[in-house]
Order: structure tokens, then C-alpha cells, then sequence
């Protein structure tokens, strides 16, 4: 089997690719890396660029709905606004679907979720994670259940694989469970083996972006630390951008 490791991965000929980690509900920080985007392509201006998000767009932050609107828009406008899913976003999905109480959403920063559409919700009182389920399903625009349902759960560019968690490290990139797309942490994270493709992930926060061999982690905790981290792979060259 073929391997590469990050020095020598090269991006698609003729299309500069930047990936955004985790952004759970910072719209400022979305914004201000799109706007970095933007500079750098002005200053370089590529053949064609990509963005690929990697997921987590909702939870926790202030302004899950804010970052939905700019993405959905954003994809109407340009097929350059990609997007993947991650654990949070199908957490967000699940609970509209079965309002469940003690689910990934109720426990991990739905609340912040609901009010950005202005509804509160008590995850401790049934009555009011009932009522709350019923009044976001009123709230949110159907644009935004269709842009999450619609998210894929890996891309391919060149020779990295882009995926929201990272990948089981003994089954093909072609035949990877879903699930572990999304979820996978100590298995993926402590392989040392090189892939067939460098994978490009989030999910797991570290304080900063980590590059290894086979794989670069992105997920620089931006809604705790204020540091929102993309990628830009152009050809064989790669730097890295941040916004504060």
C-alpha cells in the first residue's frame, strides 16, 4: 500500500484547499478567518481555492444559528463553501428529531444552540426540554436541517483525507465506519503509522495546531480559547492561518 506523509503530501494542481477547524457557534471568529481567507487569496491569487469546514458548527458557543445563516448563504453563493458534518451537528439533528433529554445536545452545549435561536431550554425539567424541542422546531429555518442533513462525512483533495474526528486506522479510507468519522479519538490519535492520504481533522481540542506525520489537527478549542485554526494546502506548499 502507498503511504505519504505530510512533508511530501501535495494539494490538486491548480486549487489552493484551506481547511477551518471546529467553530461551534463563534461567528465572529468564522468570519474574521473568512476575511483572512479572502486577503490571503488577494495577495496570492490562486488558479481556484476550496474552503472545507470540518464540522461542529453548532453548541456551546454564542451564535450557533449565526454561523448556520453565514454557511448556508455562503454555499448559495460560491461551490467553494464546503462543508462536512460533525459529532455536534448530528447531535443537534437527532435531538430535533426525538427532543431526547439526555442526549449529545442536552449535554454538551445545546443550550447555547437554543437560545441563539431564542429559545431556553431546562435540559433538568422534561416539561421545558418538551416545550423546547417544539419551539426550535418552529425556530429553525429549513435551510438549516436540510445544510446539515445534507453534509457529507469526508473529502478527498489531493493527497489529504478531510474528515470532522479522523479515521480507524486499520480499515481503508473507502470502507471507514461513519460513525468513527465523527466520534474516533484515542485509536486515531495515537497511530503512528502513515496512510494512503494525510488526514486533516478537528473534534479533539489541543492549544495548538498539531502536525503530524499523518495527520494535522485543526481543533484549536476556539470557543474556549478565542483561536479559531484553518490550513492552506497549495500544491506541495502549506501554511497555516488563524483567527483571533
Amino acid at each position: 500500500m502507498k503511504t505519504v506523509d505530510f512533508k511530501h503530501a501535495r494539494g490538486p494542481d491548480r486549487l489552493r484547499v484551506y481547511a477551518i477547524g471546529d467553530v461551534h457557534g463563534r461567528l465572529d471568529l468564522l468570519q474574521e478567518m473568512h476575511r483572512r481567507i479572502q486577503a490571503e487569496n488577494e495577495k496570492s491569487p490562486p488558479f481556484d481555492w476550496v474552503i472545507v469546514h470540518l464540522g461542529d458548527y453548532v453548541d456551546r458557543g454564542p451564535d450557533s444559528k449565526g454561523v448556520l445563516d453565514l454557511l448556508v448563504s455562503a454555499q448559495k453563493k460560491t461551490h467553494r463553501m464546503l462543508a462536512i458534518t460533525g459529532n455536534h451537528d448530528i447531535g443537534f439533528l437527532e435531538f430535533l428529531a426525538t427532543g431526547a433529554p439526555n442526549g449529545m445536545f442536552a449535554h454538551n452545549g445545546g443550550r447555547q444552540t437554543a437560545l441563539s435561536y431564542g429559545v431556553s431550554i431546562d435540559f433538568n425539567d422534561l416539561g421545558s426540554v418538551a416545550a423546547g424541542r417544539n419551539a426550535l422546531l418552529d425556530a429553525v429555518p429549513p435551510g438549516h436541517i436540510e445544510f446539515l442533513r445534507g453534509l457529507k462525512r469526508s473529502m478527498i483533495f489531493g493527497d489529504f483525507f478531510f474528515c470532522h474526528a479522523g479515521i480507524h486506522p486499520s480499515v481503508d479510507l473507502d470502507r471507514q465506519d461513519p460513525e468513527d468519522l465523527v466520534w474516533i479519538r484515542e485509536q486515531f490519535l495515537g497511530e503512528p503509522r502513515l496512510y494512503p492520504k494525510v488526514i486533516i481533522h478537528g473534534h479533539t481540542p489541543v492549544t495548538d495546531v498539531e502536525i503530524r506525520p499523518n495527520r494535522v489537527n485543526l481543533d484549536t478549542g476556539a470557543v474556549f480559547s478565542g483561536r479559531l485554526s484553518a490550513i492552506a494546502i497549495d500544491a506541495e506548499n502549506k501554511f497555516l492561518l488563524e483567527a483571533l
